[in-house]
């Protein structure tokens, strides 16, 4: 089968791809058609972080593929409420609504809405560098114009600000805003941790002024940068979160966690969706909660993330500005564009993602990674740095 040709005349192109066709992956490695093997620090843009078919999942999977695979939410499912009753034990004390999704943007729309119905009000303040998804609730707050531009006027009314803009917190958290979202870490913007103080700022004027506080932990979320939520590491607690990427192990899921002392939000009607919360994704999740809390994912990203971090800051490549990251969520900011450097790595075996505008090398490696994978991203990033020409 030509795959390429069929796929790039059927169908509508919407990304630019990589001239290379996955076949089929384990753990932190995947495999091309031609059967070369690649360590895979791109994830689909994370979404693999507890590895490619983890047998943990993969079982899971195969037992619910044999009972029922969709439930909708208007029924009750025991995969459902297996998944719910493991997730809530990942939850910080204080939240316990949750609402089931398909994707990162969904959730996103989910919070966006959960703020408008509480407040009451209908502003957002959001950052320059943001990327909260692409359908036009969550368009409205990601804060990169090359997603706006072709689709404004967007539905909400959102301010931008400066991320990490600790002095002008104060003034910008005004009482007219249903919410503040933020990202613990912009990924897409360039793997730009927020900063502590930044975060506590936000947390106190939002609170003065009864504007909530949702942070999108679709990325840095579930272990990747070292705590089971970012936040965690940022000393605040938001009203409401988002979660997705790699809960279900590769699969679709979006999750917006609101504070129990909100209620249910939405009364019946105002909020859904046809295959949210069906069987086969929740027992996947189900075991991505086990994965997680099981297999010490957030110590093994932390510990694995610090080593990988200070080893690539050692780099002496021209063409690097500097090494950032938490945990396993890493950017190298370059002084020109990622791409062609992606291209190399992709010819020493390592996969990769662009983002900061183009002039990041993003690293989102699964959580399985080992030392000598590390090493082997070091060199294979030091050998693709190093060719210049």
């Amino acid at each position: 089968m030509d795959v390429k040709s069929i796929e790039d005349s059927l169908m509508a192109r919407y990304y630019a791809k990589k001239p290379i066709t996955i076949d089929r992956g384990f753990m932190q490695y995947v495999w091309d058609s031609s059967g070369r093997k690649y360590l895979d620090a791109h994830t689909g843009f994370g979404a693999a972080f507890l590895g490619h078919r983890n047998p943990r999942i993969i079982k899971a999977l195969t037992e619910q593929m044999n009972r029922v695979i969709t439930v909708p939410l208007t029924m009750y499912s025991e995969a459902r409420a297996e998944f719910l009753s493991r997730f809530s034990a990942a939850l910080p004390a204080g939240f316990g609504k949750v609402f089931l999704q398909n994707s990162g943007a969904e959730a996103v729309e989910a919070a966006l809405k959960a703020a408008r119905k509480i407040t009451g009000r209908s502003s957002f303040l959001s950052f320059h560098g943001s990327f909260h998804g692409r359908t036009l609730g969550a368009l409205s707050v990601t804060g990169n114009e090359k997603y706006r531009r072709a689709f404004e006027p967007l539905p909400y009314p959102v301010r931008f600000a400066p991320f990490n803009s600790v002095d002008q917190v104060d003034k910008l958290v005004t009482e007219d805003l249903a919410a503040v979202i933020v990202e613990p870490v912009q990924g897409e913007g360039g793997v730009n941790p927020a900063k502590p103080e930044f975060m506590k700022a936000l947390r106190q004027a939002t609170e003065e002024r009864g504007v909530l506080l949702i942070i999108d932990e679709i990325q840095a979320g579930f272990g990747r940068t070292g705590r089971v939520w970012a936040f965690q590491g940022l000393g605040v607690e938001p009203d409401i979160f988002t979660a997705g990427k790699p809960i279900a192990g590769g699969l679709p899921i979006g999750i917006a966690v609101v504070k129990s002392k909100f209620g249910d939000v939405f009364e019946p009607g105002e909020h859904g969706s046809t295959f949210a919360g069906n069987p086969l994704v929740m027992a996947a999740a189900a075991a991505g909660v086990d994965v997680l809390m099981g297999e010490d994912v957030p110590r093994r990203a932390a510990e694995l993330g610090g080593r990988a971090i200070k080893s690539l800051q050692e780099l002496r490549a021209r063409a690097v500005l500097r090494v950032k990251g938490v945990g396993l969520m890493i950017g190298i900011e370059l002084r020109t564009r990622a791409e062609r450097y992606l291209d190399e790595l992709i010819k020493l075996g390592v996969l990769a993602s662009a983002a900061g505008g183009g002039s990041t090398i993003r690293l989102l490696p699964p959580f399985c990674v080992s030392d000598e994978d590390v090493d082997l991203l070091r060199s294979a990033l030091e050998t693709a740095l190093g060719r210049e020409g």
